[in-house]
């Protein structure tokens, strides 16, 4: 087995910022995050092999990346052992679409082994799923790692892509030459750095979920304009809207524009399937109330129609708690329907 360990000197967030983004509470240690990837010899964990692992954890205050490769078929399983033991005391660990390839690829294969899988009580943080909702926002047609690489300054990858990995280690495990081995392993090291360099995209989500503070709210010729104050840098500036709003993210500052219909905004509200939407008065009610209503006058409220109106007065521009009240509903009501 092949067994690599560097320091990674630069393109990794700092730890408290790791914990932070992944809002993952754990009581084993302050920086118990552990990135991973793995290569495997096809897509069917039942089937294929694990024939090396990559990972990332902090550690004398630096960041380090450590590789298994396997030389051999046989060699899987003190792959998966040294795995295991390097799982021992982390808290979460993080990847790419890992919830649904990697660790169950993983988990397959120590039973296959008649091993414990090292990830029982510890929590998974796919940036493949919480990055997902922001597709629209980031203006993206797909949500590959390489994609969300090229947003952060990635352009230009080294070495092959998995797919031809898979062929070369073939080689490799044939040939036993030393610089095959190098290709495969340094198409993984790139994919943990690129797991490093898209992580703090994460702090785009605090505007999905609501985490941010208004800083100056005012109207100007029928438009609204906020500014929010966000908890982290954004690592990109972004820029999005449509005909209902203009949003802008830069650092850690989100500017938001709002069109009044007559000095009113809509409230939106996600929990739409306790609504109903009365078209003649343009507003949604909740069932509890519009029960009392004629069938005839109300239907069921979508996303789009579970809104109320109110007006945009002086009250709500020098009131912090309205505009959160508003803005927790609406903003991720507009996120969600960017194309809409």
């Amino acid at each position: 087995m092949i067994v690599k360990k560097i320091p990674i000197l630069q393109g990794f967030p700092a730890p408290d910022t790791v914990n932070y983004l992944s809002n993952v509470k754990n009581e084993l240690s302050e920086n118990s995050a552990i990135f991973y990837d793995i290569e495997t010899t096809g897509l069917s964990r039942y089937t294929a092999s694990v024939y090396l692992i990559g990972a990332v954890r902090y550690e004398k205050n630096q960041w380090i990346l450590y590789q298994w490769m396997a030389e051999n078929a046989e060699e899987e399983v003190s792959v998966l052992q040294e795995f295991s033991v390097f799982l021992e005391n982390a808290g979460y660990t993080i990847q790419y679409n890992g919830n649904r390839f990697d660790q169950p690829f993983l988990e397959e294969r120590y039973r296959k082994y008649k091993m414990d899988s090292p990830f029982a009580g510890k929590t998974s943080v796919d940036l493949y799923q919480l990055l997902k909702p922001c597709q629209s926002l980031l203006k993206l047609a797909r949500m590959k790692q390489l994609d969300l690489e090229k947003l952060v300054g990635i352009h230009n990858r080294k070495y092959v892509d998995g797919g031809q990995c898979i062929r070369l280690y073939r080689n490799f495990v044939k040939k036993q030459l030393p610089e095959i081995g190098t290709e495969v392993m340094g198409h993984n090291e790139e994919d943990l750095r690129g797991l490093g360099k898209i992580f703090p995209l994460l702090s785009l989500r605090k505007l999905y979920d609501g985490e941010y503070c208004p800083k100056q709210c005012e109207v100007i010729n029928q438009e609204l304009k906020m500014t929010l104050e966000l908890p982290a840098a954004v690592p990109i500036n972004v820029s999005c809207g449509n005909t209902s709003f203009y949003l802008t993210v830069s650092d850690q500052e989100a500017k938001i524009l709002v069109h009044l219909n007559e000095g009113k905004l809509r409230q939106y509200y996600r929990n739409y399937k306790d609504y109903e939407y009365i078209s003649g008065e343009d507003t949604a009610m909740p069932k509890s109330i519009s029960k009392y209503m004629d069938k005839s006058l109300r239907v069921a409220a979508t996303p789009q129609t579970c809104y109320t109106w109110f007006r945009c007065d002086e009250s709500f521009v020098n009131d912090p708690v309205k505009q959160m009240q508003y803005l927790t509903h609406t903003l991720s009501f507009f996120l969600d329907n960017l194309n809409k």
